[in-house]
């Protein structure tokens, strides 16, 4: 064979390889960029797209292979479905982290703390601290479990249920994956934030109780500061009780993942 022909077959073959990445990243693309942590605005974009490739090449090799491409309609809903189905497993685990926020919202609520706000570095916006710390929490706890290598092995996963270039088995299905998840992310803040708050609304019960029996005593410049060092105090005493229902709801967020290819 001669040096013309080698080239040009080595060429091929690194166009072939190329394609193959490139269509991989597609949907671990989508997943990574709707991730929390991973995927948040303070992580650089070129640092995301790099990651994203790199992962995309690494799993190139124990992934199908994609189909065949060219410029028709089939090739473009062929990127639309890749995209969507990236997009809802990082949503769920997006909203899984959500959970965490909303909780440091409701328990910030009754320990006078929803005017301490900083700027979350994840989002780039104004949270309260008590969600920032929850957020972070979560955060912990997903790459203590090693959730992030049992994330990629779901993506891997993926591929073999859903293969590219073959339509959803039942679309109703999957765009009732992430609606479902929801409820379970509003009881996973409720039941994070419980104690706090029925423990703040017993602090507030005794502090108005008190400024009725005796009108000179001040019930904002006493209860806040007593809501707060209670609230604290509770907060310490159940972080190490954070741990199950973190974990449950991730148990929940990875089949809510997978009930997305089916």
């Amino acid at each position: 064979m001669d040096t013309v022909t080698l080239t040009t077959a080595d060429g091929l073959n690194l166009f072939a390889l190329l394609s193959m990445v490139l269509w991989h990243s597609i949907r671990i693309g989508a997943a990574i960029q709707v991730m929390p942590m991973i995927g948040a605005r303070g992580v650089p974009r070129r640092v995301r797209m790099v990651f994203v490739l790199a992962l995309s090449a690494a799993l190139s090799g124990v992934l199908p292979p994609p189909p065949p491409a060219a410029v028709d309609a089939a090739t473009v809903l062929n990127v639309v479905r890749e995209f969507a189905i990236g997009v809802s497993i990082g949503l769920v685990f997006k909203l899984a982290f959500e959970a965490g926020a909303l909780a440091g919202q409701f328990a910030s609520q009754g320990m006078a703390l929803s005017f301490a706000t900083m700027t979350d570095p994840a989002n780039q916006t104004s949270s309260p601290v008590l969600s920032i710390w929850f957020y972070l929490i979560f955060g912990l706890v997903f790459f203590t479990l090693n959730a992030h290598l049992a994330m990629f092995q779901l993506l891997v996963e993926s591929y073999r249920a859903q293969p590219i270039g073959q339509p959803l088995a039942d679309l109703q299905a999957f765009l009732g994956v992430v609606p479902a998840f929801f409820p379970l992310v509003l009881k996973a803040a409720v039941t994070l934030s419980l104690p706090v708050t029925v423990a703040m609304l017993a602090v507030n019960m005794v502090m108005g109780v008190l400024s009725r029996a005796a009108p000179q005593f001040n019930p904002i410049q006493i209860g806040m500061p007593v809501a707060l060092l209670a609230g604290l105090a509770l907060l310490v005493v159940l972080a190490r009780d954070l741990l199950g229902p973190v974990q449950a709801l991730f148990g929940q967020a990875f089949e809510a993942a997978r009930a997305v290819t089916g």
